[in-house]
């Protein structure tokens, strides 16, 4: 497993771990301006592929501190990154916590920041996380499942009111048919696992098909909500700032328009500031080449930005 030293810091310990393909690898590498040396934070490192790649490029001497809420991507992070030793770290915590989680690890100011958001194909594909439509599970959605205070999607979903319910999958899966949604879904309680939710979906919009399954956004809304993921995001950026050195690089990947949205204002308000915290690098969003979202189709949706500390 993972152990952890005096001061909370999770060190890397071999153990096998799943194949992982980090999204926009080359990208992020090059908007971090990764070099040898220095210290980097990983403020979502998952299964560790983005982590190892700035490990590689940063060698002999850089250090990185790989920050999660999810205590099984942990573990097998703690198995891809063993065998860089103590330049690597791991600590559990939430993406608003980050902040202070460098600090009490030893990264203040580091030369550079990332934070690769949504979900990992490894939390998709464990059907008792109740992530995925495509897998039978409980309506969960937690993704730390050890929070015993956070509202499950199966509970949202059986206890919330048919209004309640619309807006949510409206405002955060950004679904147009959400009020017809949330009436299947009230009619069908209770709810127990997520075939039966994509089922109510698919009832509720009988004869909508195409690349994207009906159930997607209405997924999406429970999960976002499930872990409050965007006002997280948002309280993450405040402190971005503080997190790096000047000169030091800040780079988001986003998976759809409601955090990538929050990551541009954010970048476009620091850097027209009368007092400016970050300067933009990337005018445009960036998105993955042909050869990457042929070879990993997850990777469709990524959109990367990035700035650098003023």
């Amino acid at each position: 497993g993972i152990a952890s030293d005096g001061g909370g810091v999770v060190s890397a310990r071999a153990q096998p771990a799943p194949t992982h393909v980090p999204v926009m690898a080359s990208e992020a590498l090059e908007m971090l301006a990764v070099r040898p040396g220095g210290a980097w934070i990983d403020c979502t490192v998952g299964l560790g592929g983005h982590a190892a790649a700035v490990l590689e490029a940063t060698a002999p001497d850089g250090r990185l501190l790989g920050l999660d809420a999810d205590r099984r991507a942990l573990e097998l992070a703690g198995g891809r990154l063993a065998g860089f030793g103590d330049r690597a770290a791991l600590r559990r915590c939430w993406l608003d916590e980050a902040a202070a989680a460098a600090d009490e690890a030893g990264f203040e100011r580091a030369d550079g920041v990332l934070c690769d958001l949504g979900t990992s194909s490894m939390q998709l594909d464990e059907a008792e996380r109740g992530f995925s439509f495509q897998r039978e599970g409980p309506l969960d959605m937690r993704l730390d499942g050890g929070d015993a205070e956070a509202e499950t999607a199966g509970e949202i979903a059986n206890t919330w009111s048919e209004n309640a319910l619309a807006d949510l999958i409206y405002e955060l899966g950004e679904e147009r048919r959400s009020r017809r949604i949330a009436r299947a879904i009230v009619e069908r309680r209770p709810l127990r696992t997520t075939t039966e939710l994509a089922d109510a979906v698919v009832a509720a919009l009988p004869g909508r098909r195409g690349r994207i399954h009906p159930a997607t956004n209405v997924f999406r809304a429970l999960r976002l909500r499930v872990n409050r993921e965007l006002e997280r995001l948002s309280a993450f950026l405040a402190e971005a700032r503080g997190m790096l050195r000047a000169g030091g690089r800040l780079v988001v990947i986003a998976f759809h328009s409601l955090e990538d949205r929050i990551v541009k204002r954010f970048m476009q308000e620091q850097s027209r500031s009368d007092a400016p915290a970050f300067r933009a690098l990337t005018r445009r969003v960036r998105r993955p080449g042909e050869a990457e979202t042929t070879a990993n189709p997850r990777a469709r949706s990524a959109r990367l930005r990035a700035a650098e500390a003023v």
